[in-house]
């Protein structure tokens, strides 16, 4: 069972500050550990932060203005007639499950997830495949909704359009209820950081988290002295394998030489001279140390080290 929160007419702030609220579709595969684009400790950050952040981006704008066409592009394919919702669906059972569903199957007991993709990733959704986050983001809307089965639905762009049907898994719905849970329990609610997963987009959040420092504040370092040690063991190992990478980069223009292109049936390497036009800030500050000062831009980051101790 769930409970309809009303969103038709809402601006897209209010929208975000809905979501803020509790567990969505795009964030359930994250909270897994399964989402490429984003993690747990997003998640956390995105919940628990008072900043109403709109992340958009035109890959996300584009997927909003062809959600209208791909849903008729499947009713198409389909004969099957869809709806839009004008709710927000939460879980009466658990309440920090929500689901914000594209559109629901006229006559069925369905729901249809509306997808665009980049050509590029066009093998991702190849012989029947499809993106794992995506996959669970569809068993997330039926756990909320009850639902027994869902579509998901993929214009790629320039190439091809097409649709799947995902039938309920009670054992993954089951598991993926745990795991929100566990989630919302011990990391949301007391404001807990979960651990991080060597992800990009965990160095992006613990350096937005943890922007402002205590100046010259210390504490003492207690049970690090293993992973510090792996540390720099990997540094090495890293230094060593980049060192050997670039051996063999070097290899292959020595061969080449003034060619541009190097090419055979596995493989096609190219090494072209790109043109490219930066400003001489140094000869600015000297020359024009008026125009520089007006236009520099000071910004604050915080520089990360490891050393060994003196």
């Amino acid at each position: 069972m769930y409970t309809k929160i009303p969103i038709l007419g809402i601006d897209r702030l209010e929208w975000l500050r809905l979501r803020k609220k509790g567990i969505g579709g795009s964030d359930a595969a994250a909270v897994c550990g399964l989402n490429p684009y984003s993690s747990a400790m997003k998640v956390f950050h995105d919940k628990t932060s008072t900043d109403i952040t709109d992340e958009d981006n035109e890959a996300m704008r584009q997927g909003r203005d062809l959600e209208d066409y791909v849903a008729q592009r499947f009713t198409e394919a389909t004969g099957i007639k869809v709806r839009k919702s004008h709710y927000m669906y939460k879980s009466t059972r658990y309440p920090f499950m929500l689901a914000d569903i594209d559109r629901f199957l006229v006559g069925h007991d369905a729901g249809l997830e509306c997808k665009t993709a980049s050509a590029f990733n066009v093998d991702q959704w190849e012989d029947d495949k499809i993106p794992i986050h995506y996959y669970i983001q569809c068993q997330h809307y039926m756990a909320v909704t009850g639902k027994k089965l869902w579509y998901i639905a993929v214009l790629i762009m320039g190439k091809e359009f097409k649709y799947k049907k995902i039938e309920r898994d009670e054992e993954l719905i089951q598991g993926l209820i745990l795991l929100e849970s566990h989630f919302w329990k011990e990391y949301v609610l007391p404001r807990r950081m979960p651990d991080p997963d060597g992800s990009k987009v965990c160095n992006e959040i613990l350096t937005e988290h943890y922007k402002h420092t205590k100046k010259d504040s210390k504490i003492p370092l207690i049970g690090f002295d293993e992973k510090i040690n792996r540390r720099n063991e990997l540094d090495d190992l890293i230094k060593k394998m980049e060192k050997e990478k670039n051996e063999i980069d070097q290899t292959l223009k020595l061969y080449m030489g003034e060619h541009e292109i190097a090419e055979n049936d596995r493989y096609r390497i190219s090494w072209k001279s790109v043109d490219s036009e930066r400003l001489d800030t140094n000869l600015l500050k000297t020359e024009k140390p008026e125009i520089y000062k007006e236009y520099l831009k000071v910004s604050s980051t915080r520089r990360f080290t490891v050393k060994t101790a003196a």
